[in-house]
Order: C-alpha cells, then sequence, then structure tokens
C-alpha cells in the first residue's frame, strides 16, 4: 500500500549506507589483520591498501548515514520514527543537533564518526603501527555498525535502524483513528501521515546549549580511548612489547584532555541546567564516564614511567587495556536499562542488552585471544571464550555472563604476565617512578571503588539480591575520595622534585623546602580569614577537610615553583607541572565549594506550599515569593517580578529580581520550568545563576502553581453578612470589617446621575503574625451594579463587596483559592569559589595538551634523525 506525503528515498539511502558501513568495516577489519599477519612486505602492503579503501568507504558511510539522518530531522519528516521521536516543530535549530544524540541509534553513529575521524589520522601518522591499530579500531566499527543495522540475521534483530518508519515501529499499532474502518487489525489509512502533526520533542531536561557541546566531546573522549587500547593490543599481538609506547603517549595524553574536558562539561551542565544543587551527584552516569578517566589517567604515568626508566610496562598495558575496557561497560551500563531508576542520565533499554554485552565481551577477550604466543593458544583461548559466551547465553544463570567476563580479563593478564618483559631491579623509594607508580595505583584503586559501589543494580540483577543503595551517597562516596584526594594532591606536590632511578635526599630536601614553606603561610592565612565549614559529619570528616584542602594548595604552589625552579619558568616544558598545577586547582575549588556550600533561600516568606510527591527539598531551606512581594533573603530582599510563557510549549520563564540591602547591586535571575509537558507530570526546572570572581548565586524553582489547575478554577465566592466591628474566621486566619464608606460625588459621565461607590475596609490578620488592609468596592453605574474584587496573594485570598445595606451591614463575598496566588517557590545556593574549578578544568587541560605537542615534537625530530 502506498501512504501519502511519506519521502522514502531518504530512509532508503541511509538504510544503504547502514549496509555498505557495515561490509566495509567487516572488510577493512579482515585486510588489516591479514596485513599484520602477513610476512612478505610486498603482499602485506596489498592488505594494508585494501584495508585504507575498505576505512575509507566506511568513513563515507558513516558521514553520509549523518547527514540523511539529519535531512530528515531538520525537515520534520515525522514518517520516521527518529525525527518523530526526538524533535518537534516547536523546536528551535540550535537543538537539532541535540535531537541527533538524543537517541541511542543517533549516540553510536556519534561514537561511530569520531573513530573514522582518529582512524584517518592513525593511517596518515602511525606508519608500521598501522596494520594493528586499525584492525582493532576497525573491529570496533564492525560492532557499531552492527548498534545501528536494524536487520535481521537467523530470526534475530541485530541493531536499531534510525531509518525505520513510524508505521513499522509498532507505536501507531494501537491507534485506531489512524486505521482502516478504526480497526487497529486493519492496515494504517494511506493517508494517516496527515494526523501525525507533531513529533515528540526533545526532552525539556535536553533543551539547552550543554546538549549541543557536551556529548560531542564526552564522546570524542570516549572513542579517543580505544587508541592506546589499540597500540597495547598490538604491542601484545606483534610481539614488539616496547616499540609502541613512543606514540601511544601523545595519544593517551590526548585522550586524557578530551575525557577529562568532557566529563566536567557534563558537570558544568548539571550546575547550570540540572537541579543536583551543584556540579556533581556521584550519579551512576557521571561515574561510569569517570572511572575510565582514571585508569587511563594510570596508564598515562605508568607509560611516562617505563620511557624514562623501563619500568611498569606491564601495568601499563593492563591500565590502558582496562580504560576502553570501563567505556564498554559503561556503555553497558549505561544503554541496557539497568540503571534506569538509579539515574538521572540512563537510556531506556532497546533490547539489545545481548548485542551490548557481546560488544564488551568481544573486547574483553581480544587482548587475551591475539595477544596468545602461537597459533595453537590462540585457537584454545578462542575456543574458551566462545564455550562461555555460548554458556551465559543458554544456560539460565545469571552471573555466568560475569564468570565468562572476568576469565577474558584473567586471560589478558596471563598473556601480559608471562609475554611482556619486566625489569627485575626493583624500584628506588627515593625515586620518581616508584611514586608516580604508587599514584597511578591511588587513580586505579579509586576508580574500582568507584565502579564497584555505582555497580550494586548490577550486583542486585545477578545474584538476585536486593541490597538497598546508601540512605546518603554522596557521602558514601566522599567519606572513600577524600583521603584519595589527600595522597594524590600530595604526590602531586612533590613528586616532580624527585629524579627518575634515584634521588639524594639533600637534593630533594633543598628542592621541597621552598614550597613546603609557602603552603604553610598560605594555609595558616586561609583558616585564619575564611572559615571552612563542613560539620554534619562530623570532626573526622571536617578534619579530612581540611587537611586536602591544605594538600591542594601544596599541589598548586610545588608545580607553579617547579616551573620556574625546576625547568627555568619554560612553559613548553612545562606541560606535566601545569597540569598538576591545575588538577591541585580542581581539588581546591571542589573542597571549597562543596564544603562552604551555603543555602540562601530560608524560608522567611511563612508560606509552605507543596514540593511536589517524592521531593527530597527541605520546606525550610526553599523560600516561596508572591508574584509583587518583596520578601527577605539574607542580605537580599528579593522579588518575583513577572513571568512569560514559551510561545510554542509548556514552558514558564520568571525574573526574579534581588536587591542587596545595603543598596550596592541589583540583579534579575531568570530561572525557568517545564510544567506538565509532554505527559512528564510535575515539574522540571532548569537553574540560573548570578557569576562572581568568588563566588555564584545559584537559583532553581522548586514549586509553582500548576498552570493548568489555574484554568480549570472552579472555586466561588461564600457570603457573609458584616457589620463594621464583626470579625469573620477563614482558613489561614481572620478578618474585621472596620469601615463602609460611600462616595457619591462622582463623574456623571461615567457613573450616571445616581452613581455611587462603596468601599469596604477590611483588615486581614494571618496566622504567620502579617496583617493587610483589603478595600472591595461595590459601584452603581447608571444602574449597573459593578463589584471590584481585592485580592491578597499572599492569602490566596478574594474579597467581593457584593451589597450595602442602609444600616451600613454589608454582604461580603470571600474566595479563597490556590489558583487566586500566582507565586513560585525558589531554591537558593550560594557556591563560593566555583569558578576555580572550571578554571582548574581548562588549566588541567591545557597543561596535558602541551605535554602531546611536546611528544609529537619529539617523535618527528627522532623519526627524522632517523631517517638522516
Amino acid at each position: 500500500m502506498d501512504y501519502a506525503g511519506e519521502h522514502l528515498l531518504p530512509g532508503q539511502l541511509g538504510h544503504f549506507f547502514i549496509v555498505l558501513s557495515l561490509v566495509a568495516s567487516l572488510v577493512a577489519t579482515f585486510a588489516y589483520f591479514m596485513a599484520t599477519r602477513t610476512k612478505p612486505e610486498q603482499d602485506a602492503g596489498y592488505w594494508k591498501r585494501l584495508g585504507r579503501f575498505a576505512f575509507i568507504t566506511e568513513c563515507i558511510s558513516v558521514f553520509a548515514i549523518f547527514g540523511i539522518l539529519f535531512y530528515i530531522i531538520y525537515n520534520h519528516l515525522f514518517e520516521y520514527k527518529y525525527a518523530w521521536q526526538h524533535s518537534s516543530l516547536s523546536l528551535e535549530f540550535k537543538y537539532l543537533l541535540a535531537c541527533f544524540w538524543e537517541g541511542q541509534e543517533g549516540s553510536f553513529l556519534l561514537w561511530s564518526i569520531w573513530h573514522c575521524v582518529l582512524g584517518l589520522i592513525l593511517i596518515k601518522t602511525s606508519k608500521k603501527w598501522e596494520a594493528p591499530v586499525m584492525t582493532v579500531v576497525s573491529f570496533a566499527q564492525v560492532w557499531l555498525a552492527t548498534m545501528i543495522a536494524g536487520i535481521y540475521i537467523f530470526g534475530h534483530n541485530i541493531g536499531s535502524n534510525p531509518f525505520l518508519l513510524l508505521r513499522d515501529s509498532g507505536v501507531l499499532d494501537g491507534a485506531a483513528a489512524l486505521h482502516i474502518d478504526l480497526d487497529v487489525t486493519q492496515p494504517l489509512k494511506p493517508d494517516y501521515l496527515l494526523s501525525i502533526r507533531d513529533g515528540n520533542d526533545l526532552n525539556p531536561l535536553l533543551q539547552n546549549y550543554w546538549m549541543v557541546i557536551h556529548p560531542p566531546v564526552l564522546f570524542l573522549g570516549f572513542a579517543s580511548t580505544i587508541v592506546p587500547f589499540a597500540f597495547a593490543v598490538a604491542g601484545l599481538w606483534t610481539k614488539n612489547f616496547g616499540d609502541w609506547v613512543k606514540q601511544a603517549i601523545p595519544w593517551t595524553l590526548f585522550a586524557t584532555a578530551v575525557l577529562g574536558v568532557g566529563i566536567m562539561m557534563g558537570g558544568m551542565w548539571a550546575y547550570e541546567s540540572l537541579t543536583f544543587g551543584g556540579y556533581w551527584a556521584w550519579d551512576p552516569v557521571e561515574n561510569a564516564s569517570l572511572v575510565p578517566w582514571l585508569i587511563l589517567v594510570s596508564g598515562l604515568h605508568t607509560l611516562l614511567i617505563y620511557k624514562h626508566s623501563g619500568h611498569s610496562l606491564r601495568s601499563a598495558y593492563l591500565f590502558l587495556i582496562l580504560s576502553f575496557l570501563f567505556v564498554l561497560y559503561s556503555t553497558f551500563l549505561t544503554r541496557s536499562g539497568i540503571l534506569g531508576e538509579t539515574s538521572v542520565h540512563a537510556f531506556t533499554d532497546l533490547g539489545m542488552n545481548k548485542q551490548l554485552f557481546l560488544f564488551m565481551y568481544s573486547f574483553v577477550w581480544l587482548a587475551g585471544i591475539i595477544g596468545a604466543k602461537n597459533l595453537r593458544s590462540i585457537l584454545g583461548v578462542l575456543a574458551i571464550a566462545t564455550v562461555l559466551a555460548l554458556l551465559s547465553n543458554y544456560v539460565n544463570i545469571a552471573w555466568l555472563g560475569s564468570l565468562a567476563l572476568l576469565t577474558g580479563i584473567g586471560f589478558t593478564i596471563y598473556q601480559i604476565q608471562t609475554q611482556v618483559p619486566t625489569v627485575q631491579k626493583e624500584e628506588a623509594t627515593s625515586s620518581r617512578e616508584f611514586w608516580m607508580f604508587i599514584g597511578s595505583l591511588v587513580f586505579f584503586l579509586s576508580a574500582i571503588v568507584i565502579i564497584t559501589q555505582t555497580s550494586l543494580p548490577v550486583f542486585n540483577q545477578l545474584f538476585a539480591i536486593k541490597k538497598a543503595p546508601s540512605e546518603d551517597p554522596e557521602f558514601a562516596y566522599n567519606n572513600i575520595q577524600i583521603y584519595v584526594a589527600v595522597i594524590l594532591a600530595l604526590l602531586t606536590a612533590v613528586t616532580q622534585y624527585l629524579k627518575y632511578k634515584n634521588t639524594p635526599s639533600s637534593y630533594f630536601w633543598k628542592k621541597i623546602v621552598t614550597p613546603t614553606v609557602i603552603t604553610a603561610i598560605l594555609s595558616v592565612a586561609l583558616f585564619a580569614m575564611y572559615d571552612i565549614t563542613y560539620t554534619k559529619k562530623g570532626p573526622m570528616f571536617q578534619g579530612a577537610i581540611w587537611l586536602a584542602v591544605v594538600c591542594s594548595i601544596y599541589a598548586m604552589v610545588a608545580n607553579i615553583s617547579y616551573i620556574w625552579l625546576g625547568l627555568k619558568g619554560s612553559l613548553k616544558l612545562s606541560g606535566g607541572s601545569i597540569a598538576h598545577f591545575g588538577f591541585g586547582m580542581v581539588l581546591f575549588a571542589i573542597l571549597i565549594s562543596s564544603s562552604n556550600k551555603e543555602i540562601l533561600s530560608r524560608n522567611t516568606s511563612g508560606i509552605f506550599v507543596p514540593l511536589g510527591e517524592g521531593s527530597k527539598e527541605n520546606p525550610g531551606e526553599n523560600l516561596t515569593l508572591v508574584k509583587g512581594i518583596k520578601t527577605d533573603m539574607g542580605k537580599y530582599w528579593v522579588t518575583y517580578e513577572s513571568d512569560s510563557m514559551h510561545p510554542k510549549k509548556q514552558q514558564w520563564y520568571y525574573n526574579i529580581h534581588f536587591q542587596r540591602k545595603d543598596g550596592k547591586e541589583d540583579f534579575i535571575l531568570q530561572p525557568n520550568a517545564f510544567v506538565n509537558y509532554k505527559g512528564n507530570a510535575g515539574l522540571m526546572a532548569n537553574p540560573s545563576s548570578r557569576h562572581y570572581l568568588d563566588h555564584d548565586v545559584f537559583t532553581y524553582i522548586t514549586s509553582l502553581p500548576d498552570p493548568e489547575q489555574q484554568k480549570k478554577d472552579t472555586t466561588t465566592f461564600k457570603t457573609n453578612v458584616l457589620k463594621p466591628g464583626d470579625s469573620l474566621f477563614y482558613s489561614n486566619g481572620f478578618m474585621i470589617l472596620e469601615d463602609v464608606v460611600a462616595k457619591t460625588n462622582l463623574p456623571e459621565d461615567l457613573f450616571g446621575k445616581e452613581g455611587s461607590l462603596h468601599e469596604a475596609s477590611v483588615k486581614i490578620f494571618s496566622k504567620n503574625g502579617t496583617s493587610y488592609t483589603k478595600v472591595p468596592r461595590l459601584a452603581i453605574a447608571k444602574g449597573e451594579l459593578l463589584a471590584l474584587p481585592d485580592t491578597t496573594l499572599a492569602e490566596s485570598l478574594v474579597l467581593q463587596l457584593q451589597k450595602v445595606n442602609p444600616d451600613k451591614s454589608i454582604e461580603l463575598g470571600v474566595k479563597e483559592s490556590d489558583a487566586v496566588m500566582k507565586y513560585v517557590t525558589l531554591k537558593a545556593y550560594k557556591f563560593p569559589y566555583i569558578i576555580l574549578l572550571w578554571l582548574g578544568v581548562a588549566i588541567t587541560a591545557i597543561g596535558i595538551l602541551v605535554s602531546m605537542v611536546r611528544r609529537i615534537q619529539l617523535n618527528r625530530l627522532k623519526a627524522e634523525k632517523l631517517e638522516i
């Protein structure tokens, strides 16, 4: 059947390029594999050329898929499920790219795009390592291509096709109005598309500029971890166990910088756009991205140790391999649906859990298989991996899959331990490499602790247990990581003052004394002038914070000193020290901003409104602002001045005016919120902040009236007869009729000859001690009665003068309704020195990139000398 209005050509072209990309990546993998295995140089060159051609074809296909899918989204072709599910007609242009990677298919495609870019650079630069390294990259592309394939093999669906038509997706199966004869057993109407007037829209919490820039950077970080992994696997495979390190170091530096920036961009997004009350909440998805970075940092430092001393090569293999494997594990966690109830970031389950598991499984076993000593060993390990995979799939024992993964890691460790050479002489405890290794080990152990805590939902499923997370999950992490921070800050401070292999004690103490004294002076001054308080977790934790602050200052001072004392101020040689200084600043900013975070929005209005079912907010820390009424907030007067609505969606914007009580400053913050949007009941808020050099004022909305309920308000006036001096109770206090005044000398053109205006003065006394004087009026104009009510927004109270009797008694209509009061409830924090955190991240990344450029230059110089 032909369906009117459908544009089928883009989808057909997209599906063609998906299949082409899958085939091309398979060919590239096989060709590069053969180029690595083939000994005659001429034959290896033939396979390498085929591999390049296939990989370039793969790249063209991936970019074509991207272009076609964006064309579908941009042109609102809602006959395609992806466009309907993730976009809408009301969506601003800047968010159309965000629609692309909101869904799983688009995010896999984004990952694949970055692999293409990195692969093309590797083809150009990796020289003798091209074939084995590109075998690994191409193999990853095979798996990523299967994730968007949407094809059936032996009755099993492989991947989720982003070009799936809406009518084929099952979404419309239950929509009787779109079927012939209103019968869902009949086909869809030929003109069904006329009823699809709009898309489902981008998730409201993702309608933020960070959604445009954060995922591409983060996925570049994820994608780049495959390069050090591929070099490590190539070293095991070719038995050139240490030659790859020189080329791998710049790539590892790049991956460390980009992934770290990507993670902290997520922190900035959370800070500016989510209601965590900060930039980090130890959310499982945040942790899943942090863990690979921590292990990658361990791998980077062990690579540097090997480069300068010959030690720690085995550790470098292990850390670089595990960093990419944990990227795959984080992918499995976030996309399998396991974290759906514990994380705000997790994707929904698309039914690809087995495919995601096999993706991870194949790379867990890859190094153990191709790194085996000979063909017989390779076939043996491959057989074990296959048997365990089949058992995991067909035997109904949940933990078998975990056992199979751990076995694969075990085989990799075995290959590393039995084949990779090591220096038999132990490092001296006075050497730089010894303490660098200790630091790497601390990073690694920290990562293992974090991922173990994060994986609790997985353990619950595997072992059928119901272990609940900690009542205070944030402290459960902080209580351990605070001591990790102390150790790392100390090592970051002192390690660069040590020499490789051995350091005379007199040399070390002579160099370290100056930064130590400066740190002591700065620390005393800081604690004397600035009160670092975090007493709610007891004196031990408070003491740990103080110690960590001192150590982070030490890290900054020692590395600045080293640039001038050890490197004579040469910035191009100072990449490591710059990065370490930035890392110390990050630790310092985290400690200061978190421990001295101040709640500004203490409830001084006496108005308590519902904060929503399941809300974890403390009512005493949320201030309700009634529109137009100046309210006390610490050193500020705060007024809810105005609001506006998005022209096309249920999104409200609020202007909140802050005025310093000393008159030195005033500013407007503009938090916004989605209310009951697209079937999402309740409130979804986006914060607004005011930035200063030494702090931020950070606000977000926690409650507001339901606009739909206000429209449906059916509350009526209750009539009461009162005389001057009479009192009347209402739900939140009482009122007294003070006087009734009649005015007769009125403009005749407005009121007529017999016109009059009656005013009733009513004093209202609220339970919270506040009083108001209200004057409802009743006009007689040209023979008609016109009541002019007076409203007390803070009390949700409307008074209407309905009748005035000759004895001055009146009939007063009283209406109490939540729909009367226009208010917002606000949570406001003061974050001290938060700018230091973002500056520290930038400095750390710059330092790493300076080191990367320096390493690339050294590699080129060495290559040029060899050619000469």
